[in-house]
Formats: C-alpha cells, structure tokens, sequence
C-alpha cells in the first residue's frame, strides 16, 4: 500500500519535519549517507541490520520524492544505483544532530544497550 504524502496543514514546525522523517528507517538511513557520502543499496542493507529490502526501497523512494536523497543510476550491465544526501538533506542531517545527543544520553542515564554498531549515529 502506498503512502498517501502530507503536505500540510501543518500544527507547526515539528509536525512538519516529523512528516518527512517519519519511519524506523530513514534517520538511519540519513545518518549512513552522511556519514559514507555515497551508498548502493546492498551497502545500505548491510548497514542496517533488521531492515527489509522491501522498507528500505520504500524509505529510500521517499526521501528522494522529499529531494532529500539523490539516487543515481547508472546504464550498466548488471544496473548499478548509488545513493547520496542532497544540500537539503545534509541541512536535515544537521538538525537532527541534538536529537541524536539527546538520544545517547538517554541511553546511558537509562542503561539501556546499545547496538553493536563502532559508532552511535548521531552523537
């Protein structure tokens, strides 16, 4: 089933950037893309454990039509796609960098584990 895109009205500034971010995925999703500059798809998989082939591609489809995400395809046998973050989704990256902070600190004042990724996206 496809999403139905939001596009106001909005209650306010956190309605709206929710709007565009909202899923497990694509904050990570982000944060990979910032983080590696440049992914294919089987990158992304891989980076992201837990994730289906089917969300990711959904995920990775909305935040292109969001002109968040570039996705580049290249005219090869076999087909080969890149994806990397637009200006605007750099400047989104940025913003939810203290969401991120807030985020680490939670885990540690709550003891909760985390992942075993080496690093701990955003902060």
């Amino acid at each position: 089933m496809a999403r139905a895109p939001r596009r106001g009205p909005y209650v306010c500034g956190i309605d709206a950037a929710l709007d565009v971010v909202s899923g497990k995925w694509k904050g990570l999703i982000l944060w990979e893309l910032d983080a590696h500059g440049v992914r294919r798809f089987a990158e992304l998989r891989r980076a992201l454990p837990g994730v289906s082939e089917k969300m990711l591609t959904q995920h990775l489809r909305e935040l292109e039509e969001d002109g968040l995400v570039h996705r580049k395809a290249y005219a090869e046998v076999p087909p080969r796609v890149e994806y990397s973050l637009t200006e605007h989704g750099r400047t989104l990256n940025q913003a939810l960098g203290p969401l991120g902070t807030w985020g680490v600190e939670r885990i540690r004042r709550e003891g909760f584990e985390a992942a075993g990724a080496s690093e701990t996206p955003r902060g």
